[in-house]
């Protein structure tokens, strides 16, 4: 009879108000990514606009430190908004993180420019992103754990991956906006005022998300608890002081978030700035190529999470990222050979190097006024930004740095020496630019896709997971901090440390090991500590 009954509850249709929950939740969380990835997508041409010319990885790495700020502040934002969700309900809290990130966004699009007032623009930038990172870290934990306790048990990690939908669906509105308006407007109008068009547009779209979210009701679990008397009067202690919980915080981010992270910024931005500062390819072509993945994949977000209902969320999230880390280097690989075949001809037939001390080349990460970059770190800066792979040798005896091109020799490193070596690689008919007419678009977009694939596989089940593994009473607290930061630091830090990486030691591959290890750290430990949650019955407060 038991058997039965759950057969009919698994072929009962989406009750009204769980359609009502998805579509508001979803809705304003994909208007909430979309804010916070516009700084994202438009970070390598922002280096131009905020930050000091003359150093052009100076000013990228400026740039990503920048965008990296929003993900290092996201976890503090999981704490506090966490802690007031936990005691206040999850509608009022994510209706407030919606409001701090739309006016944090439309702020940015009123900001002055480095050129107009010096270093207090990065400054106010920075600001900005902290608040927008603030806002992101109360709003995915209160939408995931409000549709969760709205969900019928059989259907918890389906209605969920609606929401895991919304981060790319908000990063490809991104995409067509920008690039509608660099389509529709002359570069120098862009540059001028147009890049702050998408910045206003926030504006609408936070209004309209307001409206939606205030005709949703507070979840039911969260009230009966209330009324039940059994919420947490201190959910930050009870979250991270008390044993098991903070066991199970722990094992969540080294477990489950932190490889989930590096594969979903590994398949969307690091393969977005890969396609378009390594490999040259235009803006456009990568915009589209890019947003045509993202709608290919979207709907994998939901059978993925489908499929967690059935066989398990762990399973599938820790697959995801086991294929991720044994594939990133041939995939990778194939993305340069598709998209540029010209710059892989060139380092085929070229053999370049770079002999210095390993004491003269540093591992600049944050980058800002206090800075210093070598002349050794200006050279393979200025490689590593063509997209050029090289050999490290020891140093030559009296020099600080020599640099061969084949048989051509430069000694030093500085503006002579830059324009000796922008005509030795003209001389080996270095490609400065992808050639479209050579872009073979069919398998761009395939290995794009599959990264896609691999996003989908770790971020679909992920919601209903951290839902699950944590009690009513602290859940919103609980699972929003290992979230936020295997999502904020192990995945937002992602571009600028495998950028980093990439200059200290000269191969545009070598970042790739970041997301690699972490995933398999990841693998290991979800494998050996963490057990299946899609059998838990969060409805039951009792249980908890």
């Amino acid at each position: 009879m038991a058997v039965a009954t759950e057969e009919v509850l698994e072929k009962a249709p989406l009750t009204k108000e769980e359609r009502m929950v998805i579509v508001a939740s979803s809705v304003g969380t994909v208007f909430e990514w979309y804010d916070f990835y516009l700084y994202a997508t438009l970070a390598p041409f922002f280096a131009a606009l905020f930050f000091p010319k003359g150093n052009e990885t100076a000013a990228l790495m400026s740039a990503f430190a920048t965008y990296a700020a929003g993900f290092l502040i996201r976890p503090f934002g999981a704490i506090v908004f966490g802690r007031i969700g936990d005691l206040i309900g999850r509608k009022y809290t994510f209706l407030v993180t919606i409001i701090v990130m739309g006016l944090a966004t439309f702020g940015v699009g009123l900001l002055p420019t480095f050129e107009a007032i010096g270093w207090v623009a990065p400054i106010i930038l920075v600001t900005l992103r902290l608040c927008q990172g603030l806002a992101l870290g109360g709003e995915y934990g209160g939408a995931a754990t409000y549709v969760a306790e709205h969900s019928a048990h059989h259907r918890r990690g389906y209605n969920t991956s609606w929401i895991q939908t919304t981060a790319t669906l908000g990063f490809f509105l991104a995409l067509f906006i920008i690039g509608g308006c660099r389509v529709w407007m002359t570069k120098e109008m862009f540059t001028s005022w147009g890049w702050r068009i998408p910045f206003w547009v926030s504006i609408i779209l936070l209004g309209f998300s307001i409206y939606i979210r205030l005709k949703l009701h507070e979840s039911p679990i969260f009230l009966k608890m209330k009324a039940e008397g059994k919420g947490s009067k201190a959910p930050l202690t009870d979250s991270f002081l008390r044993y098991p919980n903070n066991k199970y915080v722990l094992l969540a981010l080294i477990g489950a978030t932190a490889g989930q992270g590096v594969v979903w910024y590994t398949g969307q931005f690091y393969a977005l700035f890969f396609m378009q500062i390594t490999l040259k390819l235009d803006f456009l072509t990568t915009y589209i190529l890019i947003g045509a993945s993202l709608l290919l994949g979207t709907p994998f977000f939901i059978l993925f999470g489908w499929l967690s209902d059935k066989i398990g969320r762990l399973k599938i999230i820790l697959l995801g990222c086991l294929i991720a880390a044994v594939t990133y280097f041939p995939l990778f690989q194939a993305l340069t050979h598709y998209v540029n075949p010209g710059l892989e001809e060139f380092q085929n037939r070229t053999k370049i190097s770079v002999a210095h001390d390993p004491k003269d080349a540093t591992f600049n990460l944050f980058v800002g006024p206090w800075s210093k970059f070598t002349q050794v770190d200006k050279a393979k800066d200025f490689l590593t930004k063509q997209g050029i792979s090289f050999k490290i040798l020891p140093a030559v005896a009296g020099k600080t740095i020599e640099i061969r091109i084949d048989d051509t020799v430069i000694d030093g490193w500085g503006p002579d020496q830059e324009k000796q070596l922008k005509e030795a690689l003209k001389a080996k008919n270095f490609p400065e630019k992808a050639d479209p007419a050579r872009v073979n678009y069919p398998m761009t977009l395939l290995i794009l896709f599959i990264f896609l694939i691999y996003v989908t596989m770790v971020y679909g089940p992920i919601a209903a997971f951290l839902v699950e593994l944590f009690p009513t009473r602290i859940r919103y607290t609980s699972m929003s901090l290992p979230y936020h930061i295997g999502n904020g630091w192990f995945g937002g830090m992602l571009p600028l440390t495998a950028t980093a990486i990439v200059a200290l030691k000269g191969d545009i591959y070598y970042g790739l090991w970041y997301p690699i290890i972490v995933s398999l750290i990841t693998v290991v430990v979800g494998f050996l500590f963490l057990k299946e949650t899609k059998d838990r019955d969060i409805h039951n407060v009792e249980h908890d």
